[in-house]
C-alpha cells in the first residue's frame, strides 16, 4: 500500500466471499484505526455493489497506523497497516488541518489553529447534476473568487428526484435499499472540492417536503441512509448538514436528536450542523447536543419588513451569547436573481451584501453562504425550478449564467475587507450606533473587535449617528474596496452618500495602510 500524506483520503476495499440477501441491513463493517500514539478512530465501511466493501479514513497523525475491521460477516473481518507521511503541498486543508470550533466558541478554525472563514456557495444540485468538466470549470471559478465551502446534496430531494440516469440513492421507504451506483457517479465531485482547496457541505437528508426523506423516511430507515452517507463521505473534509431546509421543531426535535446521535456516533468528528428551513433558528433545541457543533439558520428569501427585522436583529443578534456557546452561521440569506417571499423583488448584489452585512455583524462574525438562483438549480437551459413549483414565478436560467456576477464579486469584496481585520473577535456593538431610522430596510449593524476597532453597515447610507468610536474613520465601498478616509474622530454623525449601501472602519485596526 502506497503511503498516504497527511488528512489525505485513503481507501480499502474488501470482498465477501458469501451473497448477502440484503447487503443494506444485514452487513454492518466498522473499520478501527490506530494511529501511532495509540489512540483509536472507528469508521464506518460502506457497501459499494455486489460483493464490495470499501472503507475511507483520513489520518491525522504522521507515522504507521494499524487497522482491524469488525464484521458478522466474517469474510470481511481483516487487518493491516499504512504509512501517514507529512504534505509536502500548498492545499490549505491539508497544510492547516481540519476544522474545528475555536476556543472561544465564536468561529471556526484548523487544527492547527489557523482561523477559517465559512464563505459558502450552494449548489444543492451541482454534484447530482454537474458533469465532471463543468463541475471542475464552477469549483475553480469558486476557489479564485475565494469562496471556502461549497453546500451540496448528496441524495434525491425535492429539486432532483433522480439523476441524469433516472436514479435515486435509495429506493423504498420501510425498509430502504441503498444504491451504490447512484453515489458512484457523485464520488469523484465530491472529491474535488477538497482537491480545489474548499470544504463541501453535504446535505445528508432534505427535508421540508412530506415527500422528502427527512420526512418521509421511518427513524430507523433515516438513519441507516444518512450513516451509508457519512461512512462513503466523511473521510473528506466535509463539515456535515444533516439535514436540509427542515422545520425540525414541527417535525420533532427528539427524532432529529437521535438521528443525530446515531449517525455521528462513529466516524471522524467532523463538525455538523442542521440547515432548517426560512425563518428559522433551531440553536435552543440543539446547543447541548454533542454532535452539534455550531449553529446554522436560514434568515431565507425575505424582502417583506418583518421578516427584515428578523434578519438583522431576530435570534441571531438575541440568542448566540446563550450558553453553551456555538459559532453563528447565516446558511441561506437571500439569493441573488431569486424573488422575495412576499413582495416578488428581484434580488440584486445589493440585497445580498445587505443580508450578509447585517448577518456577519448580528452575532460574532463567522462567516456566511452565498447563493445564486442558477447555480443551486443547476438546470442546462432555461427552464423550471425541478420539484419546486412555480419557484419566483418565473423560469430559471442556466447554471453557467450565475459563475460571474456582481453579487460574487461583492463577496470576494467581502472577504478582502474582513482579512484587513480582526475578524475572530468582532462581536456585535449596537451601542455605536445612537440613533436608528423607523423603516427596517436602514437597519444599521456594528461590531468591535477585541482592538476597539468599529466597524459599521448602513444600507442606505445618508447621516449615521455614532457614539463611543474610535478614529480614524474610514468610509469602504462594499461593491469594489475602495477605501476614502473622511475623519479623525467619529463622536458625531457621519454622512455617506444617500442611497447606497456603505461600511465605517473607525479606529486602528485595519490593516495594509
Amino acid at each position: 500500500m502506497d503511503p498516504i500524506h497527511l488528512y489525505g483520503v485513503i481507501e480499502l476495499t474488501l470482498a465477501s466471499v458469501g451473497e448477502h440477501a440484503d447487503p443494506t441491513w444485514d452487513c454492518d463493517l466498522v473499520a478501527t484505526f490506530t494511529d501511532p500514539s495509540g489512540q483509536q478512530t472507528s469508521v464506518r465501511g460502506f457497501w459499494d455493489g455486489g460483493d464490495v466493501w470499501r472503507i475511507r479514513f483520513s489520518p491525522d497523525e504522521v507515522g504507521t497506523w494499524s487497522w482491524q475491521t469488525a464484521c458478522a460477516d466474517e469474510t470481511l473481518c481483516a487487518s493491516g497497516a499504512l504509512e501517514c507521511v507529512p504534505y509536502a503541498g500548498d492545499n490549505p486543508l491539508y497544510v492547516h488541518g481540519p476544522l474545528r470550533v475555536a476556543s472561544s466558541k465564536t468561529h471556526l478554525e484548523h487544527s492547527d489553529g489557523t482561523p477559517f472563514f465559512w464563505l459558502g456557495d450552494t449548489a444543492w444540485n451541482g454534484v447530482i447534476r454537474g458533469d465532471d468538466a463543468n463541475w471542475d470549470r464552477f469549483l475553480g471559478l469558486r476557489q479564485a473568487q475565494q469562496f471556502s465551502v461549497i453546500q451540496f446534496v448528496c441524495c434525491q430531494w425535492r429539486g432532483d428526484a433522480v439523476d441524469e440516469h433516472g436514479e435515486a440513492g435509495s429506493t423504498g421507504e420501510s425498509p430502504i435499499q441503498i444504491n451504490p451506483a447512484f453515489f458512484q457517479r457523485l464520488d469523484h465531485r465530491v472529491a474535488r472540492i477538497n482537491e480545489m482547496g474548499m470544504l463541501g457541505a453535504p446535505v445528508a437528508l432534505w427535508a421540508l417536503l412530506e415527500t422528502d426523506i427527512g420526512r418521509k423516511l421511518p427513524e430507523k430507515d433515516a438513519i441507516r441512509l444518512a450513516s451509508y452517507i457519512v461512512g462513503r463521505y466523511d473521510a473528506y473534509q466535509v463539515p456535515w448538514l444533516l439535514g436540509g431546509d427542515g422545520h425540525y421543531q414541527n417535525m420533532g426535535v427528539d427524532r432529529w436528536k437521535h438521528i443525530g446521535r446515531a449517525v455521528f456516533s462513529t466516524g471522524h468528528n467532523r463538525l455538523v450542523t442542521l440547515h432548517p428551513c426560512g425563518l428559522n433558528w433551531v440553536g435552543e433545541e440543539f446547543r447541548d447536543e454533542d454532535w452539534y457543533d455550531f449553529i446554522g439558520y436560514q434568515s431565507g428569501h425575505v424582502d417583506a419588513d418583518k421578516d427584515l427585522v428578523w434578519t438583522a436583529q431576530g435570534p441571531a443578534a438575541t440568542c448566540w451569547d446563550r450558553e453553551p456557546r456555538l459559532p453563528v452561521i447565516n446558511l441561506e440569506p437571500n439569493y441573488e436573481a431569486a424573488k422575495g417571499y412576499a413582495h416578488k423583488t428581484v434580488f440584486t448584489d445589493y440585497h445580498v451584501r445587505r443580508a450578509a452585512y447585517w448577518s456577519l455583524l448580528a452575532s460574532p462574525t463567522a462567516g456566511l453562504t452565498y447563493g445564486h438562483d442558477a447555480i443551486w438549480n443547476w438546470n442546462l437551459e432555461t427552464g423550471p425550478s425541478e420539484g419546486h413549483g412555480n419557484w419566483g414565478g418565473r423560469v430559471v436560467w442556466p447554471w453557467n449564467t450565475g459563475l460571474e456576477t456582481s453579487g460574487i464579486i461583492s463577496m470576494t469584496v467581502m472577504r478582502g475587507i474582513l482579512d484587513r481585520l480582526s475578524w475572530t473577535t468582532l462581536v456585535p456593538a449596537t451601542d455605536v450606533v445612537s440613533t436608528q431610522a423607523d423603516d427596517p430596510k436602514a437597519f444599521v449593524a456594528a461590531g468591535r473587535t477585541e482592538d476597539g476597532t468599529v466597524v459599521v453597515y448602513t444600507p442606505c447610507g445618508g447621516e449615521i449617528a455614532l457614539c463611543g468610536v474610535p478614529g480614524p474613520v474610514r468610509r469602504v465601498d462594499p461593491r469594489t474596496g475602495a477605501v476614502c478616509m473622511i475623519g479623525g474622530e467619529a463622536n458625531h454623525s457621519i454622512s455617506c452618500p444617500e442611497g447606497l449601501d456603505w461600511l465605517l472602519v473607525c479606529g486602528p485596526g485595519w490593516q495594509g495602510e
